[in-house]
């Protein structure tokens, strides 16, 4: 999970939707050498890397834990149910809420790590 926090000079990308979109730099407003922010408690222990091709889709699924996803690189669109579009690129990252039916769309070549 150290590797999460070293992603440095990450730009935040605006969206359409009623959520905002979170950037790991914006965590890190203090004028220290080396700085830290919890950004997620997982309860099972993982941290997956996950690649999406350009131009296709992790299709629709639920999450039965809390799961933190973060674009490592690549430029995708996170979808769930309740009408919230995400864009994401390098460094955003989005808190996937349990049992909500969610997907995301590639839109170039894109990796992420997925922690629960």
């Amino acid at each position: 999970m150290a590797s999460v926090f070293i992603l440095i000079g990450c730009k935040t990308v605006q969206n359409n939707s009623k959520s905002t979109t979170m950037n790991l730099k914006n965590l890190h407003t203090e004028n220290k050498a080396v700085q830290t922010n919890v950004l997620f408690q997982p309860t099972d222990g993982k941290v997956i890397s996950l690649q999406i091709a350009k131009n296709e889709q992790l299709a629709e699924h639920m999450t039965k834990v809390p799961a933190l996803l973060v674009c490592v690189s690549g430029n995708a669109t996170y979808h769930d149910e309740s009408g919230t579009t995400i864009k994401l690129q390098s460094g955003d990252y989005f808190n996937i809420p349990v049992n909500v039916k969610h997907w995301v769309d590639a839109h170039e070549e894109s990796n992420f790590l997925l922690i629960k």
